[in-house]
């Protein structure tokens, strides 16, 4: 857990001493951040972060812009492969009485804080961009000959013909009824 907290501390932004205006800050990460939220789904990742906090009397705006890759499974070949993303997400944060995460483009921080927390939002943020079908760019070009796709391919049901499509006569006796 210790270890954990020693990945995320760079996403703790402090705000406290800036000065009004613009502020940025770039990050890197790795798979040992997505270890620290538990998340396995990737085999490997690489991104480069590039925060905007825009300071102002009474709120933050953050801007996260987002550029790497993660390394997954192709759902078809299961083949790994680079994923290439570029998600860009805006934060405001304001202050009230009490913490409240409730509006995702909103966080209330309480009177008196001196830092953000960003790591969830990216964390959220990246696993977000993910498509929810994963295909490996040689598979979705037809380049790859990788006997699994050849096994796929072979097991892909044939069109029919529906001149020559036989029916259930119990089928056909329910459309009567339907027709009467």
């Amino acid at each position: 857990m210790n270890e954990a907290k020693n990945v995320l501390a760079p996403f703790v932004l402090a705000f406290s001493g800036l000065k009004e205006g613009v502020h940025t800050f770039d990050r890197e990460i790795t798979a040992t951040f997505f270890d620290a939220f538990e998340y396995n789904e990737f085999i490997d990742a690489q991104f480069v972060v590039h925060i905007e906090l825009t300071k102002k009397a009474s709120l933050l705006e953050l801007q996260f812009s987002i550029v790497g890759s993660v390394t997954v499974s192709c759902d078809l070949s299961n083949e790994p492969f680079a994923l290439p993303l570029e998600p860009t997400y805006e934060l405001v944060v304001k202050f009230g009485e009490t913490y409240n995460d409730e509006n995702e483009h909103l966080l209330v921080l309480p009177h008196g804080s001196h830092q953000v927390d960003v790591a969830q939002t990216l964390f959220e943020t990246i696993v977000l961009a993910v498509p929810q079908k994963r295909v490996h760019p040689s598979v979705a070009d037809g380049s790859m000959h990788k006997d699994v796709l050849n096994r796929l391919n072979a097991l892909h049901p044939a069109e029919s013909n529906n001149d020559t499509k036989t029916t259930d006569p119990r089928w056909d006796a329910l459309k009567k009824l339907k027709k009467d």
